[in-house]
């Protein structure tokens, strides 16, 4: 009888969520505090901004909302979840002064960036494009000449640079703190066009009283891989985030988040996204 209970009591002991003492990093922290900090960009729609309450909102937000579930599962514990504002040029150092615990929104992952925080799989793949508004006639004999604005500390601005010293384009790059700065700006044609990553022009055009007023360049000049950050070298946190995206990607879940933000604007998923899916269903 006794060994029994022995075995029992091992079975129970094995099967229980890892206590505080055993968790490491992120998951320890959030055990020991009972709420996880989510960072994110207030007006950078589908990915992340705050719906008509004032509430976090978005594509990239949805998922972070299943990886709360997820770490919740890992601890064996209810968190509470706090959403943070950030910054594009202070996002990574909110990470690293654990101002934050998780960035989720619209940030394209590189080798580079990988030097400060970690990147979870990615979440979704678009481009940098232009957007202007539709009374604006710079455009039709090209780019010189123009006013482009862009958010500092993206890696469109480094892609934008790129692009017009490739090019030989007589253009000014006209720097801002913010995408709301910047289409603030647009609006009272002190730049020409504002560049973005396409899919958050998209978003911030079909979030306007007046959509039908902007017009977004078809074509991009760039790849922009998005992924999620965490603080570098927390593997045991980085893991949960990693097997949630893959959850979401075998059931196809993931679809449903897409065709709620996304998919009413684009029509149709690209087949870059439908490739990056398949990449990421990982198998346990």
């Amino acid at each position: 009888m006794r060994g029994k209970l022995a075995i029992i009591l091992l079975v129970v002991f094995l099967a229980s969520p890892l206590s505080a003492q055993q968790l490491k990093g992120t998951l320890q922290q959030i055990k020991k505090s009972g709420k996880i900090r989510i960072g994110y960009r207030e007006a950078q729609p589908p990915m992340s901004f705050l719906d008509k309450d004032g509430a976090p909102a978005g594509y990239s937000i949805d998922i972070c909302k299943e990886i709360v579930t997820g770490v919740e599962k890992e601890i064996g514990a209810d968190v509470k979840v706090e959403y943070v504002p950030v910054t594009a040029e202070g996002r990574f150092k909110a990470l690293d002064d654990y101002k934050i615990d998780i960035l989720c929104g619209s940030t394209t992952k590189t080798l580079s960036r990988s030097e400060i925080v970690d990147f979870t799989q990615l979440t979704f793949v678009t481009g940098a494009s232009l957007m202007t508004l539709k009374d604006n006639k710079a455009f039709e004999s090209g780019l010189d000449g123009t006013k482009l604005g862009v958010v500092k500390g993206t890696t469109t601005a480094a892609e934008l640079k790129k692009l017009i010293i490739e090019t030989s384009t007589d253009a000014e790059i006209v720097l801002f703190n913010s995408t709301i700065e910047s289409i603030d700006a647009l609006r009272q044609k002190k730049i020409d066009a504002f560049s973005s990553d396409q899919i958050v022009l998209i978003g911030i055009a079909s979030k306007a009283d007046d959509p039908m007023e902007f017009v977004i360049k078809s074509d991009v000049f760039s790849f922009e891989p998005f992924a999620l950050a965490a603080r570098r070298n927390d593997a045991d946190f980085r893991l949960v985030a990693d097997r949630v995206i893959s959850d979401l990607s075998r059931s196809k879940k993931i679809l449903k988040f897409y065709d709620k933000w996304i998919g009413k604007f684009t029509r149709q998923r690209l087949p870059i996204f439908e490739a990056m899916i398949q990449l990421n269903t990982t198998p346990e």
